[in-house]
């Protein structure tokens, strides 16, 4: 007797990069929405005084604060990336599998890629 599960689960079946990818997406667009919530936090900061201001300064200035901006920042990149992946499909291009996985891995290079050069910018500004 044939002792396999009727259906493929995440133990056995073994997800697709642009599965991978497409479950990332969805995550940074949520992460996205966290960072929109931290600008209101600081814009609201701005509008009740200096206090607060600074106290929404000393978090972003932190190591935890900065952590989450850099992600932030990767977050928005990736998202820009895919989000140019997905209109070149709506081109009806790019479907075949080979040109799948080589536009998935152009899409994570750029996304560092882009992060690491607005790293580098900022170093060499200060």
């Amino acid at each position: 007797m044939n002792q396999r599960p009727l259906s493929p689960h995440l133990q056995v079946y073994r997800l697709p990069l642009t599965a991978i990818l497409s479950i990332i997406h969805r995550a940074t667009g949520v992460f996205l929405v966290a960072g929109v919530i931290l600008l209101v936090v600081c814009l609201m900061a701005v509008a009740e005084g200096a206090q607060q201001y600074a106290t929404v300064q000393s978090f972003l200035r932190s190591h935890l604060g900065r952590l989450f901006l850099w992600s932030w920042l990767y977050a928005l990149f990736f998202h820009l990336c895919h989000g140019v992946r997905h209109l070149i499909w709506d081109t009806g291009h790019g479907f075949c599998r080979a040109t799948l996985n080589r536009y998935a891995f152009l899409e994570l290079a750029a996304s560092v890629v882009l992060t690491s050069l607005v790293l580098v910018l900022t170093l060499f500004q200060a």
